[in-house]
């Protein structure tokens, strides 16, 4: 197993030497790090009809009293964004007793209204239900279900002065609607807003009659109503260079609108409904909308969860809970490859996913492909030569290259074409240092390596020295993705960021132990490292705190690496001294799943970047496993802990 060896002090800094590299059983991380996210939301478990026996407020907005109860609506009334709207009288939304078409106006009789107030009141959060399955069936078209609903339940879906103010809006009286808006001001939390939403109004108006040809009409609206207002003025210098517009589509296309029609005073009301209060006006769609959130938690808090489902509610079931099966999970043998003769210590997949290279004290390199069907891997080419053994590997940002490194006493690392298995580059600067880490920069046109004996350089894919950084010495390297920032581990326990344009750094990570390896999250906002005799901790680089420690893993002094993985890297992986491999879910310090079969310490874990559950694991005992879903007979060995 490869081990971090002891070297010689710094010349800057003066540090600790490292740890001993001889073999070292160490007891499981200590302690538990700090709880798991306590993710606090809602979703809609079940929409439930009934009567309350508490008592109810009795609301103007949301409620109907007896007399508003026998409002009629007409049989002509028209529907906009999902509600039906009386242009009658504009009084709002209409219930019709006969709930039939043609059956023309009807008022309840007064054994009905009767009845209706000897009911018990509904509860507030009743109300909201009635209100939200109110609107959801006004988007399908089911309307005389919803009057129906609306006249049994003494409820209405919005405030008449929203419902006059939503048919002048999407008829496109833009006067009227700006008038509604005063009787709306009362209504609103913030009058403040009604600013806002006069200049969404005019805005449209101003668009429509750029469309329609009137410039002049336009103008008015942008030097008369829009200027005066006083709010937006960078939007107002925007909205006057469409003036220049010289037609119908180039407007649409600068100005990103749809143009004059239902679709686009649509998405007017979608901003406008969000100054009022939903008392007022529900916001669009809120059913959907709360049904959406509550299967996303639903699969926010399940372990196993591990594939990208479409956002659309048409592609679950609303009928079950969210769950996924661990033997949908890559906690199961698929392969078991043995080609390397001696321990292997490095494995990693490719960005793209489609190549596995491995590599083995034996002084090998080898590389495996991918089948795209059936996620089976098959030896590619051997790459041969080194000197010593391989201890760790970096594929370029476009995999056309592998960078493979050796152990402590290995002063060169090999630069390999991937596609012909011709050595590019073979780099060594002096005998006397200690090559043992890679990084590449994002470019793929640099590359920064170093080791533990105070060497820290940036090359060429020709082995040229660009930069270099004396008295670092190195345990392990991480490109940022800015392309300046270089992250080291060193000696003394920390991680510190070093920037080679300007040639500075600073201190991002400490702990109170040897940092073995480390891996930052693709976003780089995260950092996984395996630290000796604690096990593998979470680091938030932003915010330069310790997020979590993750427990069930024995880490002394070997080097081992773990990994982010999964969809959305939702998930982090790591080797072990205990002969295991272990699997948490990113929010949860206990391990979801504990992977055996290998037979020595398993030295690293490499998830599939493009195939969320395809995981290999390189171990002393010089195999590499290939883990994956469960086959068709569970016959394989996965403990599942729960957490």
């Amino acid at each position: 197993t490869l081990a971090s060896a002891s070297s010689s002090s710094d010349s800057d800094t003066g540090g600790a030497s490292p740890p001993p590299r001889k073999k070292h059983r160490a007891s499981a991380a200590e302690g538990a790090g700090e709880s798991g996210d306590s993710t606090v939301a809602t979703g809609l478990s079940g929409v439930v009809l009934g009567l309350s026996n508490g008592a109810g407020q009795d609301s103007e907005l949301s409620c109907l009293n007896s007399a508003q109860n026998g409002e009629s609506s007409s049989a002509g009334g028209t529907h906009f964004n999902g509600l039906l709207v009386s242009t009658n009288n504009g009084n709002g939304v209409g219930t019709n007793n006969g709930a039939g078409p043609g059956s023309g106006t009807s008022t309840a009789s007064g054994s009905e209204v009767g009845s209706m107030k000897k009911k018990k009141r509904l509860s507030q959060s009743e109300e909201d239900v009635i209100r939200l399955i109110g609107q959801h069936l006004h988007g399908l078209g089911l309307n005389q279900t919803v009057d129906l609903l609306m006249q049994e339940s003494g409820c209405r879906l919005e405030h008449t002065s929203a419902t006059k103010f939503r048919n002048n809006v999407m008829e496109g009286e833009w006067e009227k609607a700006e008038n509604d808006l005063n009787e709306l001001r009362a209504l609103m939390h913030s009058p403040n807003a009604i600013v806002r939403m006069k200049f969404l109004l005019l805005q449209q108006k101003y668009l429509e009659y750029l469309e329609d040809g009137k410039v002049l009409e336009a103008l008015q609206v942008l030097r008369g109503e829009l200027t005066p207002l006083k709010y937006n003025t960078d939007r107002i210098h925007v909205l006057s260079g469409y003036l220049m517009c010289s037609h119908a589509e180039d407007l649409r296309a600068k100005a990103e609108w749809d143009g004059k029609g239902a679709n686009s005073r649509c998405r007017l009301l979608d901003k406008l409904q969000t100054y009022l209060p939903p008392s007022v006006m529900l916001p669009p769609r809120r059913l959907q909308t709360l049904l959406r959130q509550a299967v996303e938690l639903q699969r926010d808090r399940c372990l196993y969860h591990n594939t990208k489902l479409d956002s659309s509610l048409d592609s679950v079931s609303l009928l079950l809970d969210h769950v996924c099966s661990r033997k949908q999970f890559p906690c199961y043998t698929q392969q078991i490859l043995t080609e390397h003769c001696n321990e292997v210590w490095f494995c990693k997949f490719s960005n793209n996913g489609t190549k596995l290279a491995t590599g083995s004290k034996d002084t090998t390199v080898i590389i495996w492909q991918v089948d795209p069907e059936s996620h089976q891997l098959k030896l590619l080419r051997t790459l041969e030569g080194h000197a010593y053994g391989v201890s760790y590997l970096a594929w370029s940002p476009d995999d056309a290259y592998l960078i493979a490194c050796g152990p402590d006493d290995c002063s060169e690392l090999w630069l390999w074409n991937v596609q012909t298995g011709e050595l590019r580059t073979k780099m060594s600067q002096s005998h006397e240092d200690s090559l043992t880490s890679v990084a590449w920069n994002p470019d793929g046109k640099r590359f920064v390596t170093g080791g533990q004996r105070g060497q820290f350089y940036q090359c060429d894919l020709d082995g040229n020295l660009l930069d270099s950084w004396e008295g670092v010495r190195v345990q392990c390297l991480w490109c940022v993705g800015d392309g300046r920032t270089v992250l080291a581990s060193d000696t003394h326990q920390r991680i510190r960021g070093y920037n080679f344009e300007d040639l500075t750094d600073r201190n991002i990570v400490q702990e109170d132990h040897p940092i073995m390896s480390f891996t930052v999250s693709k976003n780089g906002r995260l950092a996984l490292l395996n630290v000796a005799t604690q096990g593998v901790h979470l680091w938030d680089l932003q915010d330069r705190v310790l997020v979590r420690k993750y427990q069930g893993v024995t880490q002394g002094f070997y080097t081992i690496h773990s990994c982010f993985g999964g969809h959305n890297e939702d998930f982090i992986a790591s080797g072990s001294e205990d002969h295991k491999v272990y699997i948490w879910h990113r929010r949860s310090e206990l391990p979801i799943a504990e992977l055996t079969g290998h037979t020595r310490t398993v030295n690293c874990v490499s998830w599939n970047p493009a195939i969320p559950g395809l995981m290999a694991s390189a171990s002393d005992d010089g195999t590499v496993r290939v883990w994956g879903p469960a086959p068709f007979l569970d016959t394989q060995n996965c403990s599942n802990m729960d957490s």
